[in-house]
């Protein structure tokens, strides 16, 4: 396993939730960035949500607003993303991925800033 792995994926129908595990080994989550990335069959991949661990500072894609919810445990070392009100259009394999350090207090959802990825979970909403 790398310094990052993925948890929480599975089936849900639409309308149910999620909550998605991003744990981290080997970093103190002090100054870092995690960004939830996703990717759904034939579709490029996306940014869901990213959070800044020094001012815990959170952003969301417009797609996701007021449904995901980013947040950081330190003392357990792991990112979460709680998903409410699931959509088909959700479906998809997610990723977290880390930057560190990250001593910004916004967050960014380029992929190519962040350095440690892990291997995704993959959630499916259907009926």
């Amino acid at each position: 396993q790398g310094p990052v792995v993925e948890s929480g994926g599975g089936l849900v129908q639409p309308g149910g939730s999620l909550r998605l595990s991003c744990a981290v080994s080997g970093f103190t989550l002090d100054y870092y960035a995690i960004g939830w990335f996703r990717q759904a069959p034939g579709k490029l991949r996306e940014g869901v949500a990213c959070i800044s661990g020094r001012s815990n500072f959170a952003h969301y894609a417009d797609s996701v607003k007021g449904r995901f919810t980013i947040s950081g445990d330190n003392a357990e070392n792991t990112v979460y993303l709680q998903m409410d009100s699931l959509r088909p259009e959700d479906t998809g394999v997610y990723y977290c991925a880390l930057r560190y350090p990250w001593y910004d207090n916004s967050c960014t959802d380029d992929a190519s800033e962040y350095t440690y990825w892990g291997q995704g979970t993959q959630v499916t909403v259907s009926s």
